[in-house]
């Protein structure tokens, strides 16, 4: 039935054509952002899914400092700790000698020994990075954050020094006690490299694990995001010709009143 009250048709042809430029500024919206979910609005349960996983991928940067601060102070430990193991490999020599002789000759030998001992010192005292030494008694426990969540308590060697300390020094009367004592402090400082070694690997792991995750967050939080640009592009050609084909549809519509009106002339 025609009518001149309503206009079904164009009622109809403006209803798709409005369809189809919501749907177009929706794909044009994606081809600038590149994401299909930019915002709640478009979906709000992923958009909370992908604020949360971001959240959690930008707090893996603060855990990877953390570890390469522990591991860098570890690191510099077992680099004084390579300093010190020479030295004391020399005093063993010089130990023995210094056992073996007398006068000047042990003389001498006390006095190399005692210049190793010197720089064994000087070793640990400088084994610092960051304001925090291994070696020192004094030093406090540092807490390496492992993870969001978890940490890991990377203590002082108390007695790092005092393993050694007794090498630094000798003096003639020594000379019948100077082997043993090397060897000990050999047999003690190898014990704690050997301790600081497995740490500085463990906390190498923690940090190519951290890298991993960071990077499937931000891969997950992708996958759940980002448009699909060619799909989008596509879409976005299909939705201008039906644009295109929707004006012309209410045009023709519109025009049904000027049909009507010539039945009376």
């Amino acid at each position: 039935m025609a009518s001149v009250n309503t206009n079904y048709g164009a009622a109809i042809a403006l209803q798709n054509l409005n369809k189809t430029n919501s749907e177009l500024e929706r794909t044009q919206n994606r081809i600038n952002t590149g994401m299909k979910v930019s915002s709640a609005k478009d979906s709000g349960a992923i958009f909370a899914i992908a604020t949360g996983q971001r959240a959690n991928a930008s707090a893996q940067d603060a855990v990877r400092s953390s570890i390469q601060r522990g591991q860098s102070i570890v690191d510099v430990a077992m680099a004084a700790g390579d300093t010190i193991t020479a030295a004391l490999e020399e005093q063993k020599g010089l130990a023995v000698s210094i056992a073996g002789s007398t006068g000047a000759a042990q003389t001498s030998y006390l006095a190399e020994y005692n210049a190793l001992g010197t720089e064994i010192a000087s070793a640990l005292s400088g084994a610092t990075f960051d304001g925090v030494n291994l070696f020192s008694a004094n030093a406090a426990a540092i807490t390496v954050q492992t993870g969001t969540s978890t940490s890991y308590t990377l203590k002082a060697i108390a007695g790092a020094a005092t393993s050694v300390a007794t090498t630094t020094t000798a003096v003639a009367g020594d000379a019948g006690t100077i082997v043993a004592t090397v060897d000990g402090a050999i047999t003690a400082f190898t014990a704690i490299l050997s301790d600081f070694g497995t740490k500085s690997k463990s906390l190498g792991r923690q940090i190519s694990f951290v890298n991993k995750l960071q990077d499937s967050l931000e891969a997950g939080v992708g996958n759940l995001v980002d448009a699909d640009l060619a799909k989008e592009s596509a879409k976005l050609t299909a939705l201008q010709t039906k644009q295109q084909l929707g004006v012309q549809a209410l045009s023709i519509a519109n025009s049904s009143s000027q049909t009507l009106l010539s039945l009376f002339r």
